[in-house]
């Protein structure tokens, strides 16, 4: 059984949950950008939530199933249809055997993700599928994928439908409020750059993608200008770059940078600032540690009781 690529799609690639355990040796994680989208998908399916995903940009691709199926799609509503009939999103769907998908329209959000039940049969690189398009490793041949691509997919029999509540859903926007721990360089920012920092929009540029998203605002400045020693990074660290302006590094990050490291988007709010796409805004809050680690406990407890709930719905 397999997925069969009629159009690649601008950037198609494989990714599951990202590379653990390899940033000592300077490898990036890699892994979907929107992780609660690909996780809240393969539950509902009934899968490891590290399974693989595909994650698609608009023009998306279009697929051809080999055989019958059962997928979901998250994230960005990409005005997803299959043999001309719309599909829901957050919600398990069944394909027939010679069954085409294709994405018509952008309606929200920038990275849409397909998953299937059983999981894609990929190769795996230090544990993980995730594309590396750098290394060239993982996913397909370590590539996006290309018209005539076959990716495997375990054989998967009929099940019910099920449908992710709204309420355990990432919030999407075009300019959401995020919020964030401070750095260990924020009390260098000057008080006038700490203010508008947490009270200006920044606009999200052409030249952002999967390693960093770059914004655009009134400049920000430092009380002083000491060089830095490149430190540890990781996704959702917030840099401010030599021109005042800020990158947030993202899923492709680098494993350590010298820029000043001026706060770190907390957990849960980096698949609402994975959407974004350019001409985007975003604001910035700040909140402590312990306000950031109850709001991740808080989605991991309702990710297993959606987890239970699908158990016992199939039971």
């Amino acid at each position: 059984m397999g997925l069969i690529v009629k159009k690649s799609g601008i950037m198609t690639t494989v990714q599951d949950l990202g590379r653990t355990g390899s940033r000592r040796f300077g490898i990036n994680p890699n892994g979907v950008m929107d992780i609660a989208a690909a996780r809240l998908i393969n539950i509902i399916l009934g899968n490891d939530d590290n399974e693989a995903v595909l994650e698609m940009h608009f023009p998306a691709g279009e697929f051809e199933f080999e055989d019958e199926a059962v997928f979901a799609l998250g994230g960005a509503d990409l005005g997803a249809e299959i043999d001309g009939k719309s599909v829901p999103m957050w919600a398990t769907y069944f394909a027939r055997s010679g069954s085409v998908l294709k994405f018509t329209k952008k309606q929200a959000g920038s990275r849409a993700y397909l998953a299937v039940k059983g999981g894609f049969a990929v190769s795996k690189w230090l544990g993980s599928a995730s594309t590396n398009l750098i290394a060239e490793l993982g996913g397909i041949d370590g590539g996006r994928l290309q018209a005539g691509d076959r990716v495997g997919c375990e054989t998967s029999g009929i099940t019910k439908i099920l449908t992710i509540g709204t309420s355990i859903r990432p919030l999407y926007s075009r300019f959401p409020t995020v919020r964030f721990v401070p750095g260990v360089e924020f009390a260098s920012l000057t008080a006038l750059s700490e203010r508008k920092f947490l009270s200006d929009s920044f606009t999200l540029s052409n030249d952002s993608n999967r390693m960093g998203f770059r914004l655009s605002g009134g400049p920000l400045h430092l009380l002083d200008s000491d060089e830095l020693v490149s430190a540890a990074v990781c996704f959702g660290t917030i840099q401010l770059l030599p021109d005042g302006q800020i990158v947030i590094l993202m899923a492709d990050h680098q494993t350590s940078g010298g820029y000043p490291r001026i706060g770190n988007v907390i957990s849960v709010d980096l698949p609402i600032l994975a959407q974004l796409g350019p001409g985007d805004k975003v604001g910035f809050h700040t909140v402590s540690v312990e306000e950031a680690e109850r709001l991740a406990i808080r989605f991991e407890r309702d990710l297993c009781f959606l987890r239970l709930g699908c158990r016992l719905s199939q039971s």
